[in-house]
């Protein structure tokens, strides 16, 4: 790919508050028409990174472009070419949905013809066309994110960077707003979110694994899902705190993880492991559901990473 290639382009770059180092030495470069994901969990610099790009916050090192724009030098010649959707986004409760979307189009200068067509578009893709009328203050959390990103889509950006869109929002309403995403694809819209579901990475072209402001990783989920340094087995339980306690230490065991409904362990022979497993748990007169190999995720790959990184035994 050449340089035109890239729509959002970081080297280096570092921020630093008080008694922390919030991003430290960032690079990545995003692509033109791809979803990127910044992923990791809270501290990680998510946030941090975010604001630098959107010209909110200038960095203490380092250099970002941004639809072929320094951020440090011009970060205002940015902005008509970007949509930035913070955490908390600027939505007027005493408004209507049609009221919030018109204001942000006159503020973007978006023409009146154009504005009724991408709006009714847009909140078709979202689900919400019946409640045009409705004030925003009486919608439901998913909803007021899925209104907030069509408020930041309605002048079509370049590149759209949203931190975290999707955090405490109901399944069905995080659907939608990933719908909607994919339409704008086609329309070689460039997509930079942050998120601490690692679940989500599955759904970006890339995505960039931070841990206390520094990348881990940064390729293609199947890519990632490939340097795990071992094999995925999983053990389905009701109760997994005692099963973890009885595991802990086997040799062979290289990471392990309470998930929803057991363990997963990172191990490094499981044809050898998983009998061995299946034995003791069985001595020991606990019940489990499942003691299998299963494929990796990103999760698995993260929390080993992680405690590879801060030296942990399982």
């Amino acid at each position: 790919m050449g340089a035109d290639d890239f729509t959002i382009e970081l080297d280096g770059l570092t921020k630093s508050f008080p008694d922390v180092r919030a991003v430290d030495g960032l690079s990545f470069k995003v692509a033109r028409g791809e979803i990127f994901g910044l992923v990791g969990p809270d501290g990680a610099g998510k946030t941090t990174t975010m604001r630098m790009l959107a010209g909110v916050l200038a960095p203490d090192t380092g250099s970002a472009r941004v639809a072929g724009y320094d951020m440090t030098r011009d970060p205002e010649g940015a902005k008509q070419h970007i949509s930035y959707m913070p955490q908390r986004f600027g939505l007027y409760e005493e408004l209507t949905v049609d009221e919030n979307i018109r204001f942000y189009a006159d503020l973007f200068g978006v023409p009146r013809s154009e504005r009724e067509t991408r709006a009714a578009e847009l909140l078709r893709a979202a689900g919400m066309a019946e409640f045009r009328s409705r004030l925003a203050g009486k919608l439901s959390g998913g909803m007021k994110q899925k209104l907030g990103l069509v408020c930041a889509l309605i002048h079509t950006p370049e590149v759209i960077l949203l931190d975290e869109p999707t955090n405490g929002v109901d399944p069905v309403s995080r659907r939608d707003f990933w719908r909607i995403l994919y339409t704008l694809l086609d329309q070689g819209v460039t997509i930079l979110t942050s998120t601490a579901y690692l679940d989500e990475a599955e759904r970006c072209h890339r995505v960039a694994l931070l841990h206390e402001g520094r990348m881990l990783f940064c390729d293609t989920p199947e890519n990632l899902k490939g340097n795990l340094d071992g094999a995925v087995v999983s053990i389905v339980c009701a109760e997994p705190r005692p099963v973890k306690e009885l595991i802990s230490g086997m040799e062979g065991i290289s990471t392990m993880m309470i998930v929803g409904d057991g363990l997963h362990l990172v191990v490094r022979e499981p044809e050898r492991l998983i009998p061995e497993l299946r034995s003791r748990i069985a001595a020991a007169g606990l019940k489990v559901d499942s003691v299998e190999e299963v494929a990796p995720s990103i999760e698995d790959l993260f929390v080993e990473a992680v405690q590879k990184k801060k030296g942990e035994r399982p």
